[in-house]
């Protein structure tokens, strides 16, 4: 694609800003949760991951060899597979009580989906 590099970096740069806002609510004990800031819970930052391979992946877009290419493929899998497992963690029910979903959490989901396809489509020059 002609501008899977662009569309990677920018998707990068919203998955990066979608860390900093609210994932869910949870009701009983009055807290929002956020990629970089779970407070009350035992989440830790889940977002900070996201972060780091989100850098990461900017930074091996700017590098025009093959090999930068290949690892950005296996990084954006790995931080596709770390949204969902965020995904699937922090919204999940337990004890009853189901947290609220906030767009920021499926924000995620999708900024990262869309740096794995532009990682899988690099425009890279051929020498024959």
């Amino acid at each position: 694609m002609k501008y899977s590099k662009q569309i990677g970096v920018i998707a990068s740069i919203g998955l990066i800003v979608a860390c900093f806002f609210p994932w869910v609510y949870i009701e009983s004990i009055n807290t929002t949760i956020t990629g970089i800031n779970a407070q009350n819970t035992n989440f830790g930052r889940p977002g900070l991951i996201s972060i780091i391979f989100a850098l990461f992946s900017i930074s091996l877009c700017a590098i025009q060899k093959i090999w930068s290419k290949r690892l950005n493929l296996f990084v954006s899998t790995f931080n596709f597979a770390w949204s969902i497992r965020n995904f699937l963690l922090i919204t999940q029910c337990s004890m009853g009580e189901c947290p609220v979903k906030k767009p920021a959490i499926y924000a995620t989901l999708l900024f990262s989906l869309i740096i794995l396809i532009m990682s899988m489509v690099p425009k890279m020059e051929i020498k024959n």
